[in-house]
């Protein structure tokens, strides 16, 4: 029996999201050990030691249901973005808030817009809402911020269907970013009846001065939803933890549609750990900054073009399709993200390690480009 004819229109032909491969897998397949990941973005430190102890103690409650409310949590993160207990919902990872944002404002008739180089999630979820997705052209690449998001495009692709417009910023996988002036701009000539979700994953990564949070603009655009996640910089990738900061009713809308309980007892303890270890924070950008300069002084060296970041991780411009170099590079245990699935063959996308992480990386890069 054909159980695809059966299931909601738009499900059928979805792909599925493609995740970095696992060091287990790799060392297995290629009989490698002390394999690095590249891949996903996470923070190479792991876990700072406060979360870890935090976590060991909150073990003993994994027989009882969680809060479902978040209170605890979302007092802490109200305090520190400035808003309301009630502008903030609680999502098993930021993709679950995403999800929801779907399931709330796209129909079988609605359309919704976002890059042509943008965080796949994207259209997966508004593919899988039965939603008529629309590309916006990215920035050309000899622009500032190479295939980047071109808001004059978003403008051209909404009309009187456009539900939702996603927007990352730092956007994933190009480290792009766009000025809270850009963003401004757009809302402004745009109808305030289009939710815009600005995807913040990497904010707390950036550390250039034209780059600023839209949270503070809530306020004077009911229409923007913010999300962040505990899954960067925070460490807790594992964990599944994410928010979005909103208008107060459209929080009230999305904890209607919100599973109860879809944050767990350990994560919402986590990520209220990681949220007060400051000196973990600061290693961690540290560590991130350090890695940039490192990567990107050995790129030049490897003469290799690439796309300037403000996250944490840095895009790699071949100039010819990249699966050969990627599954060399597996051979040898260094797991890195090819962009195939985001119609950018010729790129990969790399991680920032640790010191020595990248120094493995750029040191098997350099042989494999040699032979």
């Amino acid at each position: 029996m054909n159980f695809e004819k059966l299931v909601a229109p738009g499900i059928a032909s979805l792909t599925p999201y493609e995740p970095g491969k696992p060091i287990k897998d790799i060392e297995k397949e290629f009989g490698v050990q002390g394999a690095i990941k590249l891949a996903s973005n996470e923070n190479p430190l792991g876990a700072s030691n406060v979360v870890i102890e935090t976590i060991k103690k909150k073990a003993h409650e994994v027989s009882v249901y969680p809060d479902s409310d978040g209170a605890e949590l979302k007092k802490e993160l109200s305090k520190i973005h400035n808003v309301k207990d009630s502008q903030i919902t609680l999502g098993n990872g930021s993709n679950d808030v995403i999800e929801l944002l779907t399931r709330l404002f796209l129909t079988n008739h609605a359309e919704a817009v976002y890059s042509e180089f943008a965080f796949a999630m994207y259209e997966l979820t508004t593919q899988a809402a039965g939603a008529i997705g629309k590309l916006a052209f990215a920035n050309p690449e000899d622009h500032q911020m190479p295939l980047g998001h071109n808001l004059d495009s978003f403008v051209e692709q909404i009309n009187n269907n456009t539900k939702l417009a996603f927007i990352a910023n730092p956007n994933n996988p190009t480290g792009t970013f766009l000025s809270p002036q850009q963003i401004e701009e757009f809302l402004n000539k745009i109808s305030d009846e289009v939710i815009v979700l600005v995807d913040e994953a990497y904010a707390e990564y950036v550390s250039n001065d034209s780059y600023q949070s839209m949270i503070s603009k809530i306020v004077e655009y009911p229409n923007l939803v913010v999300t962040r996640t505990f899954s960067k910089i925070y460490g807790l990738a594992g964990l599944r933890i994410g928010y979005a900061i909103s208008h107060a009713s459209i929080s009230d809308l999305l904890n209607r549609v919100r599973q109860p309980f879809n944050i767990n007892n350990i994560a919402h303890a986590a990520a209220l750990s990681a949220l007060k270890d400051d000196s973990y924070i600061s290693e961690s950008l540290k560590v991130n900054n350090e890695g940039m300069k490192q990567m990107e002084l050995g790129y030049k060296q490897l003469g290799l073009n690439f796309i300037p970041s403000a996250a944490n991780f840095l895009s790699i411009n071949f100039g010819y399709d990249t699966r050969p170099i990627y599954e060399k590079l597996l051979a040898k245990g260094v797991i890195v993200r090819p962009l195939h699935s985001y119609n950018l063959p010729n790129y990969l996308r790399v991680t920032i390690g640790t010191e020595d992480q990248n120094n493995l990386f750029l040191k098997t890069l350099a042989k494999i480009l040699k032979k």
